[in-house]
């Protein structure tokens, strides 16, 4: 077994297909490849995938994701058509739209990778960082102030430590990266506290979902201590992007939209971050403030 293949548990009857991250010994560190789930196996446990696309799992779940795609596509038209009538009934001019800008930090290079595809698929202005969870906090204290951005993600790998009671899911000791998460929503709600200038979408598998929430989060995973999709967190982000900002994004609607569900992705009523604006500029280079300008 090295790095880089792709295995299943037989103990858990390969349920979800993984990446070996690293091999210590007789153990593995793995990451999940559509969830966004971190966990360790014994060599023996584990059974190489020589063809990851045609595991009956991963068609299974690659399926929903691309119907989800679709039906977030569909509505992302009908939402700019809709805006596009409210605004401009007998209008002839060209009005031009602003979605809310995204800045993403994420635990998985892969992922990272995989939600910026969407993003740009979507028209989403997004900033995306591959950096590792326990460096979150300190990072989003430098770039908050640079990138000024409507909406963060903090995500990567999480899960839960093998505890031996149910009254160990309400401890952040019991949670592989939670700890690390609040620590990043923490910065965020310092730097703005109100929920509706700045969302903040944080969590993955199995993460403590109140604590995230309790923290500051306006939307965060997983109720159900289940797994979560890699993608959960940016269905929400472009969901919030293209929300107006006169309406609250739809609760039922994004939750129940992602590929995790309810179970899997809570949070609470939050403004959206789009705005139409008018006329629609002349394209020109980004304009830098003067230096020098002392103001009055």
């Amino acid at each position: 077994m090295e790095t880089g293949d792709f295995v299943v548990r037989r103990s858990y009857g390969g349920d979800v297909l993984f990446r070996v991250e690293a091999v210590y010994g007789d153990t593995a560190i793995l990451k999940g490849s559509d969830y966004r789930l971190l966990a360790d196996a014994p060599l023996a446990d584990l059974e190489k995938v020589a063809n990851p696309e045609e595991l009956g799992v991963t068609k299974s779940l690659r399926s929903k994701v691309k119907a989800s795609n679709r039906r977030m596509s569909a509505e992302l038209i009908d939402h700019a058509f809709a805006s596009e009538l409210d605004y401009r009934p007998e209008e002839k001019h060209a009005y031009f739209d602003l979605p809310g800008k995204v800045l993403h930090l994420d635990g998985d290079a892969n992922y990272m990778r995989k939600s910026m595809q969407l993003y740009n698929q979507m028209n989403v202005p997004a900033q995306g960082l591959h950096v590792a969870e326990n460096q979150m906090a300190d990072l989003l204290y430098r770039l908050l102030p640079q990138v000024k951005p409507d909406i963060v993600v903090i995500t990567g790998h999480d899960g839960l430590l093998k505890t031996p009671g149910r009254s160990e899911l309400y401890s952040i000791g019991s949670y592989k990266n939670s700890q690390n998460f609040v620590n990043a929503v923490h910065v965020a709600r310092e730097y703005d506290k109100n929920r509706d200038n700045l969302v903040v979408v944080a969590g993955a598998c199995q993460s403590y979902y109140e604590a995230l929430l309790q923290s500051g989060a306006n939307f965060a995973s997983s109720p159900g201590r289940i797994l979560i999709h890699a993608l959960d967190p940016v269905y929400i982000a472009i969901k919030a992007s293209y929300t107006s900002i006169r309406e609250c994004v739809n609760l039922p609607d994004v939750i129940h939209g992602t590929i995790s569900g309810i179970d899997g992705v809570g949070g609470i009523e939050t403004m959206g971050r789009y705005r139409v604006g008018l006329p629609k500029p002349i394209e020109v280079k980004q304009v830098k403030p003067n230096p020098y300008y002392m103001g009055g």
